[in-house]
Formats: C-alpha cells, structure tokens, sequence
C-alpha cells in the first residue's frame, strides 16, 4: 500500500512511485472479438486490424455513443479498460495522484474522475503535468513547458510571481504528434526501401506493422548524429535492407519542427524565459538542435513529472473538500528537485562521483542512461542498437530489463525476472554501484557496471 503517480500522456501513459517510473503503457487499444487488449499489445497490431484499433481515446475522451458494434459504448468505457490495465502493471492499490495535460478538460476530468469509482485504487489528488514539471529547478518571471502526446504537441505558459508558479496559458498544436511523426518517418523509409529494394512494406498490412514496429529500434542507433540508420525488414520470400540518411531523416521532419518552433518563439518572447522541453519531445531525431537558438533551453529528465508529484505531493494531495484540478503551487525562489530528501551540495557531488556512468558488455561500453536489455534467439534482422543490450538466451523472455539512470541513481529494473546481481539472486528494482555484475544465467556473460573519466574519453 503506498502513493503511486499516473501521468496521462497518452504517447506513454506511465506509473511511478518514490524510485521512479515502474510502468508505462501507449493510449492504444484493439478490439479483439470480445476481448480488449491495452497498451503496447494493442500498438503493435494496430496496423494489422485499423478498423478495430483505437488511440484517440484519451485524446477525445468523452461519453459519445460509438457505433462500431464491439461491446464499446464509447471512449470512457477503453479509458476504464486502460486504468485497470495500469492497476495491474503498476500494481496499485492505494492512493493515487493523476498528473495531466492542460488540455484535460472540466468534463473529461469528471469522466476520469467518476471511472476511478470503480478502479482499485483511490485517487487523493490531481495536478497540471506542466506545473508540476516548472516547479522543479530554479524559477524565472515566465516559463514555456512543450510536451508530445499522440496526436499533438502541448505548450504551457507558467509566471512564477510572489512565491507561487501558475499557469498563464495552453496552447495545442496538433497535427504534430508522436503518430504523425511515425506516419512521415514510415513514409520516408517506404521510399528509401523501394528506392533500394524494390520492396514496398506498405503494400500489406503485415509489413506495414513490421515496419511500424521495428523504426523505434532503428532510431535509437547512434553514430554521432552523422551517417546513416541501417534499416532491415524479413519477409517469407527475403530479407530487404537500406539505409536511411540521417540528414533526410531530419529533414523530412523539419516542417513539423517548423510549426512547433514558431509556436514556442511566439510563447517565449520576454527576457529570460525558461524553454522546459519533456524528453518525449527531445528524443526526435534533430529536434532539440532546431531549437537551438531559443535561449536558457533545457530537456528534462523522463522521470521528472513524477519526482515532483512527489516532491510537492502536500500541495497536490485534496483535502476534505474534494478532488480538484491543481493550477497553482506555492513554491520557492529555488527548489532542488533531483531528490525527494533534503542533501547537502557536498553529499550529492559524492553521490555522482561515485556513479557508474557506462555498462560494460560484449566489449561495449554503453552510457548509462536508459539501456534496454532484450533476448532474441535470432536476432530479427538488426543488431544491438548503442542504447541496448541484445542477448541470445534460449528459454527466457524478450524482455529482460531495464538500466536507467533517476535522479536519485543508478537502477536494474528487471521487473518478475530472476537475474544475478553479483552472484546473489533478486529481481525488480535493484540500485547499482560501480563494480556490479549482472547475468540473466550464470553462465551468461556478465554486464558490469564501470565510471568511465570524462578527461580521458
């Protein structure tokens, strides 16, 4: 029994507690006969069966009959199916605080509201996802905070005045959301492989799902930012691969970044301005580097939403007066918000000097920042990317954890699966330290944890 975090970005609707983020789950759904599949299930076939898959649930959430004959009554019914979805996995079962976009409405938060009703766990409070992120860090008179979802990018204009941060405006871009991003990357890799192969994968729906699948992957190569990401796809009849230029990849998403930059410029035109950009958004290829000339820009860390839910869960948790919408926060000049408990300068330097900063495998020295663990028997036609880790263990899951650095630390998140931590078994979130070895076997080759010196690399 213990507070857990709800974020409702529907691109990556995520769980935390105090450690962090513990699960996270796309607004996809798919009508499957009478059953109804969540999250990343129902993504990945979302392309095989369009016209039983839905993601604009969240978005447009509301009570609007819906006539497609599944057993769905409307939107509010798969929002239901995704809270319980999101109780399981996060295994919640007690308090909760929902942090939200400010495009939420009156309505749709008394939909969401009236659904918690029958849930497992017990909202206590709800608070603006942007406010909550501008309250992290130092404070200036104005901030602009810009946010993906699924279907559109979210810009916030906050004022920080007589010690209390507030939210001035929300402005919604749409047509520039993470599936449009999707659509124009699918459509540039289409032309590549048919330009190189002769291989159209949108000319069925199992390559078109494929090729949706595997582009997340193929992204997180990193070479630099120069080069090419190497692209391969396996049908019955062939493998087909190709090369998709970076400098092509990036421009072809240059007019969305276009529109969003113009948008951010328009919100941030007083001197000295904050520019808080979430990491969904950071995380397309060039983007950050188009906003380069917008002054005192800072991408945030994925796990900050929920670290100051916590942080300032005394401002956001309701009281006897009911559940309300929290628009306003009472906070200081300055607020150090890299941990929940207080710590001295001197205590925190320690702390990251005493840090891994690279996990050791196969040779490979990867920068510990979120390093996916995967297994695969046969490797489906791409090679570990520079953010993962690709192991070939026969009889184990194709998910086998997680690395990720929060800012309280580094942690192994291997959720049900037994691993060896320095010979001893565990499983779950497991805290690293330099020197750690990790195996999925015990005659797996280990991963080990090294601090790598920044004058020497």
């Amino acid at each position: 029994m213990s507070l857990k975090v709800i974020e409702l970005n529907d691109s990556s609707i995520s769980v935390g507690n105090e450690d962090g983020i513990i699960a996270q789950s796309p607004g996809f759904a798919l009508a499957a006969g009478n059953t109804l599949e969540i999250g990343e299930a129902a993504e990945q076939q979302a392309r095989l069966q369009p016209t039983n898959s839905y993601n604009k649930y969240w978005h447009e959430l509301n009570l609007e009959p819906l006539s497609h004959g599944n057993n769905i009554r409307h939107f509010a019914d798969i929002a239901y199916a995704q809270l319980l979805h999101l109780a399981e996995i996060g295994q919640i079962d007690s308090d909760v605080i929902f942090a939200v976009p400010g495009s939420f409405t009156r309505q749709q938060l008394a939909i969401l509201l009236g659904l918690t009703k029958q849930c497992p766990f017990t909202p206590v409070g709800v608070v603006n996802s942007a406010l909550a992120t501008a309250s992290i860090g130092d404070h200036s008179e104005s901030t602009v905070y810009a946010d993906i979802q699924l279907h559109q990018v979210e810009l916030t204009k906050l004022s920080f005045s007589g010690g209390e941060l507030s939210i001035d405006s929300v402005i919604q871009v749409p047509g520039v959301g993470t599936q449009n991003f999707m659509d124009s990357m699918m459509q540039l890799a289409t032309r590549l492989f048919i330009q190189q192969c002769r291989f159209n994968p949108q000319h069925n729906a199992a390559s078109e799902q494929q090729l949706y699948n595997e582009l997340p992957s193929w992204l997180r190569q990193s070479d630099g930012g120069h080069g090419s990401l190497m692209m391969e796809l396996k049908t019955d009849e062939a493998v087909h691969t190709a090369k998709m230029p970076r400098e092509n990849l990036v421009s072809s998403l240059n007019g969305h970044y276009q529109i969003i930059r113009q948008q951010i410029a328009a919100l941030a035109t007083e001197h000295g301005v904050r520019i808080l950009v979430n990491s969904r958004l950071s995380t397309l290829p060039g983007f950050v580097a188009s906003l380069q000339e917008l002054p005192n820009l800072a991408v945030l860390d994925p796990h900050i939403v929920n670290s100051a839910c916590y942080e300032f869960r005394g401002s956001i948790i309701s009281g006897q007066e009911g559940i309300h919408l929290v628009d306003k926060l009472p906070v200081k000049a300055k607020t150090k918000g890299r941990a929940l408990s207080a710590k001295s300068a001197e205590q925190d330097h320690d702390e990251q000097r005493n840090q891994p900063t690279h996990a050791l495998y196969s040779c490979r020295a990867l920068t510990v920042g979120a390093i996916e663990i995967t297994n695969q028997s046969r490797l489906n036609g791409h090679a570990a990317t520079a953010q993962s880790i690709v192991m070939s263990l026969p009889g184990l899951p194709e998910k086998l954890g997680r690395i990720e650095k929060r800012p309280e630390g580094i942690f192994l998140d291997c959720w049900d699966n037994e691993v060896l931590l320095n010979n001893n078994r565990v499983s779950g979130q497991q805290p690293l330290k330099i020197g750690d070895r990790i195996q999925f076997t015990e005659d797996s080759e280990e991963i080990c944890l090294i601090q790598v010196n920044n004058n020497v690399v």
